[in-house]
């Protein structure tokens, strides 16, 4: 079976390709390198023995995505490739609707085009803006968003939502992460922004190996039970397990299907800090600076239908989170 990964060597897409070899599935990896390296497919075969398929261009370019779906027979598509920092996209509104909306509308013409109706998605919790109850469930309300990275999100799940209506034959699957960590065990793959990170774990990472100071804490005063915001942590190897569940599952089913992806568990920043400063065996240095534009106090997730439909839960602790993220940073200071 030959599936489309759109971003595929970004940090959730190579870990999940990693995941799809070893479950005898083929990835055709395209990536326009805005936010990875080549480097990353020679950690693949490294891990797997397989090369995977490379293309490199941009999923706003139909004649290039045509193209790639000339060469392979395509059976499903799944599509990472996205600007995803919140910070980034209250600065830069219009690159991340051009990017992640537009692009989004291009992929889908061009699947179209080529017969191949079968997508998952891969979305954010950021859809559900700043939640009234926790945990959330996929039919609490969505659209509240708190910030350009998340409207963008929620407006291609309305236009997927739109196009399985008007074309019942689509299978769309929706998968909503909640916040991603940690790398591959063997310390070959993760987590490698770039330039200053926007995510909480690779910015401990980076002050745990030295590349930074201190990690910023941003808000200590929020109704949580140590002031700092509270979120759904779930390993990067559990999610890439998520996206093969959500393929077989529901992949060539018709229709519309919509799936948190978490742990249903919330942990703290603090929590964080101390578990990898436990991991590294180094205290994290860190200060307390006022809270940021669009970030929300609490956010967990109910996993329960993923585990009925899907058979899947999150498997892996805090502690293999920070463990996996420590053994990938320290083995890889400066990244790919």
């Amino acid at each position: 079976m030959e599936v489309l990964v759109t971003g595929g060597l970004g940090y959730i897409g190579s870990h999940t390709c990693v995941q799809m070899i070893e479950s005898d599935i083929t990835p055709v990896i395209i990536d326009n390198l805005c936010n990875a390296k080549t480097e990353v497919l020679n950690r693949i075969e490294s891990l797997t023995g397989v090369r995977p398929v490379f293309h490199q261009g941009d999923i706003r370019d139909e004649s290039f995505l045509n193209h790639v779906f000339s060469q392979h027979q395509i059976e499903a598509v799944i599509h990472f490739a996205g600007l995803k920092a919140v910070g980034e996209s209250v600065a830069k509104p219009l690159e991340y609707y051009d990017n992640n909306v537009n692009g989004s509308l291009v992929l889908a013409r061009s699947m179209r085009q080529a017969g191949v109706k079968s997508m998952v998605f891969s979305s954010s919790a950021t859809v559900y803006g700043n939640p009234q109850v926790v945990p959330i469930t996929e039919d609490a309300p969505t659209g509240a968003t708190t910030n350009p990275y998340g409207r963008s999100k929620y407006i291609v799940e309305q236009c997927l939502s739109d196009l399985c209506t008007a074309e019942p034959e689509w299978s769309v699957t929706l998968l909503r992460y909640f916040n991603p960590v940690g790398a591959h065990p063997s310390g070959t793959m993760g987590e490698d922004p770039q330039g200053i990170p926007n995510n909480l774990m690779p910015f401990i990472a980076q002050v745990a190996v030295g590349r930074r100071e201190k990690l910023a804490v941003f808000g200590d005063d929020y109704p949580t039970a140590d002031g700092t915001g509270v979120r759904d942590y779930v390993h990067v190897m559990d999610l890439a397990n998520g996206h093969i569940a959500a393929l077989r599952a529901v992949g060539q089913q018709p229709g519309l299907h919509t799936y948190n992806l978490g742990t249903g568990q919330g942990s703290s920043v603090l929590d964080m800090v101390r578990a990898f400063s436990d991991a590294c065996g180094s205290s994290v240095a860190y200060e307390i600076c006022p809270r940021r534009p669009g970030d929300i106090a609490e956010c967990w997730a109910s996993t329960g239908k993923a585990l009925r439909e899907l058979g899947w839960k999150a498997e892996r602790s805090i502690a293999e989170m920070t463990a996996d993220t420590w053994r990938w940073q320290s083995a890889n200071p400066n990244g790919y």
